[in-house]
């Protein structure tokens, strides 16, 4: 008997994601020296998940909170608090009401929701986006049908930005569009503008009249300091640019499952604001109707209270500064080895990656010799390292330098 048809036998099997399916690999393979620094985690000195512990005490406060639906747009008070982080307490947009603010399922929803808007407000603008970039922006942007180009970002040459090629191509870029910015620990090279190379890519942008979409998933994480790594969203908003940033707390908060995170839009007045808030509202319903509330209470308590916000910030202190001594831990060994290169990049770049310079035949050789898990870009995760796993990270590094080309 003929087997029964199926409408969905055309379907073909789906390649694993380029950065999720290290991961997998990682979890088939049984030796006990692997080491996984591909997904963007922190992970302690003992190689475990982070909670921490303002994040503990806050939960112990929620025990007794309801599980009633949030507003489409999310939690009120999340949504004032998570503003007045990414543009400054005393920011006058907010006074203003110029900004239109909602909720999101962490920093990929805001993205994703926020291209939405683009698609259906900004018809026919592309958005320009760096080379190289975080894996998943080309799929956010295309699976909204919003279409998009790149422009030059990162010199392997140098190991450092490239500026004047960047420049160059905001330059020649239609006026009017969109370009998107890593606000700061530029994912995945690590690589961040000075302020002075801010000032100067404001300089260009303000002149074409393109629209700066800027994707914050690491204020705080990337220094320590959250005004720090907040500078370049300010800086363009004081130069009077309309906005469009996303935000997420994974990383500074910890909050990875917990899918919580913002989306902002800059616009001209209050009247405009309350517009564009409306017509998020009108994407987000039919998306997923409205947003967790558990992530985002947890933010919000920390947010409000001046104790347990100062304890956050320690804690934020501590993990950036842990994986900055990572990065000069590894630095050092591959100086002790006599590692042929120069390796003083991965102490410049900034934040949870570090872009190493490995070739996509080096990766492999060094996932298949050494059980080392990375994407084939070269890019590995500082905040997966230990003082025990650095010498075999370098070690590994060292043998593909020397014998893989």
């Amino acid at each position: 008997m003929a087997a029964p048809h199926s409408r969905f036998d055309k379907v073909p099997q789906a390649p694993e994601d380029a950065i999720l399916g290290v991961t997998i690999a990682y979890n088939n393979d049984k030796t006990d020296t692997k080491l996984n620094l591909g997904v963007g985690a922190y992970r302690t000195e003992d190689g475990k998940p982070l909670v921490l512990n303002v994040v503990r005490k806050v939960e112990e406060i929620l025990l007794k909170e309801n599980h009633e639906y949030l507003a489409i747009d999310g939690l009120p008070e999340f949504r004032n608090l998570t503003a007045k982080l990414i543009f400054g307490e005393d920011s006058k947009l907010l006074q203003e009401g110029k900004v239109a603010t909602v909720q999101s399922l962490s920093g990929t929803g805001a993205l994703r929701v926020g291209a939405a808007f683009v698609e259906k407000w900004l018809p026919d603008v592309s958005v320009y986006l760096p080379t190289p970039t975080w894996g998943n922006h080309m799929n956010i942007f295309t699976h909204a049908r919003v279409p998009h180009k790149k422009y030059r970002y990162f010199s392997n040459s140098i190991r450092g930005l490239d500026l004047e090629g960047m420049l160059a191509d905001l330059q020649a870029a239609a006026d009017g569009s969109i370009v998107l910015l890593h606000a700061c620990a530029h994912n995945p090279t690590g690589c961040d503008p000075t302020r002075d190379q801010w000032q100067r890519i404001a300089d260009v942008m303000k002149s074409k009249g393109h629209l700066p979409f800027f994707d914050s998933a690491y204020q705080g994480f990337a220094s320590g300091d959250l005004d720090h790594d907040a500078w370049a969203v300010r800086h363009f908003a004081d130069r009077g640019f309309e906005l469009i940033v996303s935000q997420s707390y994974a990383k500074n908060m910890g909050l990875y499952g917990e899918r919580i995170g913002a989306l902002n839009i800059v616009v001209n007045n209050a009247e405009e604001a309350e517009k564009v808030r409306s017509q998020l509202k009108v994407l987000i319903r039919p998306m997923y109707s409205n947003p967790p509330a558990h992530g985002a209470r947890i933010v919000a308590a920390v947010l409000r209270d001046p104790a347990l916000r100062a304890e956050w910030k320690q804690e934020l202190k501590a993990m950036a500064d842990r994986i900055m001594t990572m990065r000069s831990s590894l630095r050092d060994e591959l100086k002790r080895l006599g590692t042929p290169g120069d390796w003083s990049h991965i102490v410049s770049q900034i934040g949870m990656f570090s872009f190493t310079g490995l070739s996509e035949i080096q990766v492999e050789a060094m996932t298949a010799k050494h059980h080392v898990y990375m994407t084939k870009d070269g890019r590995i995760s500082m905040a997966g390292l230990s003082s025990r796993t650095v010498p075999h990270l370098a070690h590994a590094i060292d043998d593909v330098v020397r014998n893989v080309s």
